[in-house]
């Protein structure tokens, strides 16, 4: 099993640094009962300057504070001070790069009334792309995201990702590396913790927001065609017309950028060498590493 910690790791907690090992656990909070808690998913780079940068630290603490509004979890922090906080973290943590958890949780009530008051975990720990560096076999998945009358999407909340859990294991379990999600209508959603796009004629194509959570990487993609001259659409698409592509990646901050080999046994008509994932791929690691990028020519 994966360490996340060890005795001399250090988290920060309600405007405290402590060791991770002496926090205690609150056995009857709401979170824990009922997945009532918000959460972010930031990385920690050294640059090509040698500095460690949090990626998009403000975008990611913003949408943590939007997060907790949504579902109606107090959020009486200041985001300058966490961002500051979880620098110091880093560093107390001896840390020039890694994956960071904020975590917003709710105190003990055994109702299922809103909660009036809330606290705050930020930890760290050493993590490679989450769905690794090979191109993934992907499933089609047999559950589907949420009605998003059901719940909002948008809120990256902790008990919405049982979902996720549910249909990561389903395509492990049949042999494939990662799932994909339709919506309530049949459309592509997303993957269990990964935004989606496809390549077609020199076009990339994503899902509009409605039914996915809108991830700040998927928004980096977008900015990344625009400033490359990638021609881009948000659209609905079915199964059927993604298995047509020539092309197809995830992106997230866990998993960056990935290319897959194939949906459902089938493969894509562009090696990913030679794809515009590949081109956004490499775009986006001199991005978060703050290194130029030069676009080279593309394969036929």
């Amino acid at each position: 099993m994966y360490s996340y910690y060890n005795e001399n790791t250090i988290i920060y907690l309600d405007g405290e640094f402590l060791k991770a090992a002496s926090a205690q656990k609150d056995l009857y909070g709401q979170s824990l009962h009922y997945g009532y808690a918000v959460f972010e998913g930031l990385r920690a780079y050294k640059t090509a300057k040698g500095e460690v940068k949090i990626f998009k630290a403000k975008e990611h603490f913003d949408r943590l504070k939007r997060s907790c509004e949504l579902i109606h979890i107090p959020y009486p922090f200041n985001n300058e001070e966490l961002i500051a906080a979880t620098y110091k973290m880093l560093e107390m943590n001896g840390m020039e790069e890694g994956y960071i958890r904020p975590l917003v949780f709710c105190p003990p009530n055994m109702t299922l009334k809103a909660a009036t008051e809330s606290n705050i975990m930020i930890c760290a720990w050493e993590w490679g792309a989450y769905l690794g560096e090979k191109l993934l076999r992907v499933a089609t998945s047999s559950y589907q995201r949420p009605n998003p009358k059901a719940f909002k999407i948008e809120s990256k909340s902790a008990g919405l990702y049982v979902n996720s859990i549910l249909a990561s294991q389903e395509a492990k379990q049949k042999g494939y590396d990662e799932a994909l999600l339709l919506d309530m209508n049949g459309n592509v959603a997303e993957g269990p913790g990964a935004n989606i796009f496809f390549e077609k004629d020199g076009k990339i194509f994503t899902p509009p927001p409605g039914h996915i959570l809108p991830g700040i990487t998927r928004a980096t993609v977008i900015e990344l065609c625009h400033e490359l001259g990638i021609p881009l659409e948000e659209k609905f698409f079915t199964i059927d017309e993604l298995k047509q592509a020539e092309s197809v990646f995830y992106c997230g901050t866990a998993a960056e950028v990935v290319g897959w080999d194939s949906l459902d046994g089938q493969g894509f008509s562009k090696p990913w060498a030679s794809s515009l994932g590949k081109v956004l791929q490499q775009a986006y690691q001199a991005r978060v590493l703050e290194t130029e990028f030069k676009r080279e020519a593309q394969l036929a």
